[in-house]
């Protein structure tokens, strides 16, 4: 089979069991509303239960668990899960906590919906989608979801500051969906894209959130670089701010299929 790209390696995902990015996670923007409502749409099959694989702090799974029997969350970053656990929904009686790559770790299937949340493509796509294959109820779906932003003014020179700070230097553009398919790993058989809604929050948060990115641990990158990077992008976000905020317009995505 054709391999990974590059810069989806083992190496890079383990970034995300740094401090750093953990300590920052919560900066990124929020799935919408409408998206875990489609999540559970998905949902026909008994038992009502959930895999959440590779749930990084829970940001789906603390906000499905009270709407279902089971979730079990899923993440081989013990920083993650430390963080998850102390946030909102994070005690919440349905959701359970499992630390381990979700090919090795201890599960109880079957589950009427598999959901990775901007994950899956860290994960040994050879390995994983043929488990969860098996894993799941007669009916019952995997869901990539992700989440984004419309285009903001800024968005450009942020890619070049990016390009030029980033320690993943393998990185390219890819589609996630096609790589799968081409692959026979993955048939999609629906999508659905949220109505853009605004998400405020300061300027540091957004710089914080670049550092919750692959490629910007804070941990790996060299300090003063990572000093210079954030003040490039204070400088760079200045003329966007009101009394510090800075408003955005995010979205969010869900592609349901058959893992192969």
């Amino acid at each position: 089979m054709k391999p990974k790209p590059a810069h989806l390696g083992l190496q890079y995902a383990e970034q995300f069991k740094d401090s750093s990015v953990a300590e920052v996670y919560h900066h990124r923007p929020p799935y919408a509303d409408e998206a875990i409502h489609k999540l559970i749409e998905l949902i026909t099959d008994e038992p009502r239960t959930i895999l959440d694989a590779g749930c990084g702090t829970g940001d789906l799974a603390r906000r499905l668990a009270d709407q279902v029997e089971r979730v079990d969350a899923v993440d081989f970053s013990q920083a993650m899960l430390n963080q998850g656990k102390a946030l909102p929904g994070g005690n919440h009686p349905h959701l359970h906590w499992i630390y381990g790559r979700v090919e090795q770790a201890p599960l109880q299937p079957p589950y009427a919906l598999i959901t990775a949340g901007e994950s899956l493509h860290w994960m040994e796509w050879q390995l994983v989608l043929p488990l969860f294959h098996q894993l799941l109820t007669p009916h019952g779906f995997l869901a990539l979801v992700g989440r984004g932003t419309e285009p903001n003014p800024w968005d450009q020179d942020l890619q070049a500051l990016i390009n030029r700070f980033s320690t993943n230097r393998e990185y390219r553009p890819y589609d996630l969906i096609a790589e799968l398919e081409q692959r026979h790993l993955f048939q999609p058989q629906g999508s659905f894209n949220t109505q853009p809604i605004p998400f405020v929050q300061s300027g540091e948060a957004y710089i914080h959130s670049i550092h919750s990115r692959n490629g910007f641990s804070r941990d790996r990158m060299d300090k003063e670089a990572a000093e210079t990077f954030d003040e490039e992008v204070r400088q760079m976000l200045a003329p966007f701010l009101h009394h510090d905020q800075l408003t955005l317009s995010i979205n969010s995505s869900v592609v349901w299929g058959f893992p192969q």
